[in-house]
């Protein structure tokens, strides 16, 4: 798609974002706010027009959608919207800041439509996160996922994880956050070591989130950090800071 009709797609959508927050608005303050001329104004309008939105005129006033008018929002599962939010952090570490803004723009707007439970735990999750390294990072779990439905939903995690010196083990654990560095890392309360530890997404043989709920851990993770400045097993790749 030429950049011109994405750009112009861009626009159509935010005028009718506009339209739904603001009872009435005019052809001059939507040229303003799009940098365009009032005659590209009325050219958006009749595509909307034609695209079947009921965009309704005042004379010598505005414009202004039929009363009732609501675009249906949009459906998203709690993962789905795990996976944007978790793409938002990914695309903030990128160089170009048009895009950064655009992008981060974009998903506020799909964020505004979920409901008041998902939002919180989006929240948290965002809350719970941390990216440092991100360039040279592998693929090598298929676990991130179910990781951020059982840190949101406060759900125990039955692995089987084999460490450093290859050991193999089972473990019930309480995941709190997510790390990127080298390689993805999870910290999480291991029942079985009595303490919070360091997990590599790609040493988990195996993984199953089960129906139980634990107490969640009171704290963020830059208290996390503060508290447990020594937690043990720390991946050598683990050389993140806390956040300032």
């Amino acid at each position: 798609m030429p950049r011109s009709d994405i750009t112009r797609l861009s626009r159509l959508t935010a005028i009718l974002t506009r339209l739904q927050t603001k009872r009435l608005v005019t052809a001059t303050e939507l040229a303003k706010r799009f940098s365009v001329s009032e005659r590209t104004i009325y050219r958006d309008i009749r595509a909307l027009e034609q695209a079947g939105i009921p965009v309704l005129t005042e004379e010598g006033k505005g414009y202004l959608l039929m009363d009732h008018y609501r675009l249906p929002p949009v459906a998203f599962t709690e993962k789905e919207a795990n996976a944007l939010i978790a793409a938002k952090q990914l695309v903030l570490k990128t160089t170009d800041s048009s895009f950064i803004a655009n992008y981060a723009e974009a998903i506020d707007k799909i964020t505004s439509v979920l409901d008041h439970g998902l939002k919180d735990k989006i929240n948290l999750l965002v809350n719970r996160t941390q990216f440092k390294n991100i360039e040279n990072i592998t693929r090598t779990s298929d676990n991130l996922s179910e990781l951020q439905f059982a840190i949101t939903n406060y759900r125990v995690v039955r692995i089987t994880y084999t460490n450093a010196e290859q050991r193999t083990s089972d473990r019930s654990i309480e995941p709190f956050a997510l790390l990127s560095t080298e390689n993805w890392l999870l910290v999480a309360w291991c029942r079985s070591r009595n303490e919070f530890r360091y997990f590599r997404l790609d040493r988990i043989e195996h993984m199953q989130v089960l129906p139980d709920q634990f107490t969640p851990h009171d704290m963020t993770l830059q208290q996390f950090f503060e508290r447990h400045p020594g937690t043990r097993t720390v991946p050598a790749e683990a050389t993140f800071l806390p956040h300032p």
